[in-house]
């Protein structure tokens, strides 16, 4: 099915695992935190409980690192009946304070690809995740001067993207999202009537992961990397 980005005047980004590596530092910290938490229980098993803990405290915390912190902190306590050590608590913390101090790795193409693009559309970031580790992020990375605005929201679905498009007086119709996650980048916006590529990451944290019933019917390029958006955006 052939798409018309004719109209699209205004590009969305979102951030993490599109503009840079993100997820990559997640599942390192699982791994290490699977570890530290051997004697309690089996690697699989802890990583299948950490995902628990993190969707029941998406409400409290919200996306990013801090409350990823905190669902490892609270699964600590309660895989070891509340005698985790102090020791293991501050390496835990650990692992939380190297994600935030990891240095911003840009994904290919990706500063060519908004120079090129920043020249005939008004380009902006929309990303989930802490407030704080998201404008370090985007500060460390060289490419603010690129966008027009920066949103961080506290989640991607079909009432933000339409309060935040209203709120910049964008018509949905004039408007493109570019992410890797079908969830949170493609879907909602089809379902707005605006457009959405879809760029897919190595890999995907679970909740971000849709059916194939989901996606089904929906009208939306799949590209391999940024740099392909130069084939059909001028």
């Amino acid at each position: 099915m052939e798409i018309d980005y004719s109209n699209i005047k205004v590009i969305g980004f979102d951030a993490d695992d599109t503009l840079w590596v993100n997820e990559t530092y997640f599942r390192d910290a699982e791994d290490a935190f699977g570890k530290l938490l051997s004697k309690y229980e089996t690697k699989n098993q802890i990583d299948q409980e950490l995902f628990k803990m993190e969707l029941k405290n998406l409400p409290i915390y919200g996306y990013g690192i801090k409350g990823f912190v905190l669902s490892m902190v609270e699964l600590a306590l309660e895989l070891s009946n509340n005698t985790v050590s102090n020791t293991t608590i501050q390496a835990i913390l650990d692992i939380g304070k190297d994600m935030i101090s990891k240095p911003v790795e840009l994904l290919d193409g990706v500063e060519s690809v908004l120079k090129t693009l920043s020249e005939s559309y008004r380009l902006i970031v929309i990303t989930k995740g802490d407030l704080l580790d998201q404008e370090r992020k985007l500060k460390q990375s060289g490419l603010l001067h690129y966008f027009h605005h920066i949103e961080v929201v506290s989640d991607k679905k079909e009432e933000n993207y339409s309060n935040l498009l209203n709120h910049l007086d964008i018509k949905p119709s004039e408007f493109l999202m570019v992410g890797n996650s079908l969830k949170s980048d493609v879907l909602p916006l089809i379902n707005l009537k605006a457009q959405a590529v879809h760029v897919p990451f190595h890999t995907t944290w679970i909740h971000e992961q849709v059916t194939e019933q989901e996606t089904n019917g929906k009208a939306y390029k799949t590209v391999q990397q940024l740099s392909d958006l130069l084939a059909f955006l001028k």
